[in-house]
């Protein structure tokens, strides 16, 4: 038994956010932040975020998202990698959806198609995909 439990983590709308791109900013490229992020203006472009990404409720991506936690109350048009994704009553996502959790407020509007798996499932789909690799045969001529 550890220490810490879930009921101590801290939710990521409590966060010290360490990048902001705030609500009239307009930013095309690719963005990448080391921590925390909050977008409430627009990005043209992919979204890299090792920790967590919240999108306000004038914020809009337009491209691609990794990261392992995120909350959406804005718009997001692209595909999202994430370990635990909320999407809020005011939220908007279109694009493939791949996580370990999903929250959906009532309200909320998502058209695309979702992919969920767990940490188990997927350590043990990997370990089986490798072992079923095919392995070449040796043949001996002469």
């Amino acid at each position: 038994m550890s220490i810490f439990s879930k009921k101590d983590k801290v939710s990521l709308d409590m966060q010290s956010i360490s990048t902001l791109i705030s609500e009239g900013c307009i930013f095309d490229g690719n963005l990448k932040a080391p921590a925390y992020a909050r977008i409430d203006g627009q990005i043209t472009g992919d979204v890299m975020v090792d920790e967590g990404l919240i999108i306000g409720e004038k914020g809009s991506i337009q491209g691609n998202v990794i990261t392992k936690e995120m909350v959406v109350y804005g718009t997001v048009n692209g595909n999202l990698q994430v370990n635990s994704l909320e999407i809020k009553a005011s939220g908007k996502i279109s694009g493939e959806i791949r996580t370990q959790t999903l929250e959906v407020e009532n309200g909320a509007v998502y058209n695309g198609s979702l992919s969920m798996t767990q940490n188990n499932k997927l350590a043990q789909s990997n370990q089986t995909a490798a072992s079923t690799k095919v392995k070449p045969k040796l043949i001996e001529v002469g």
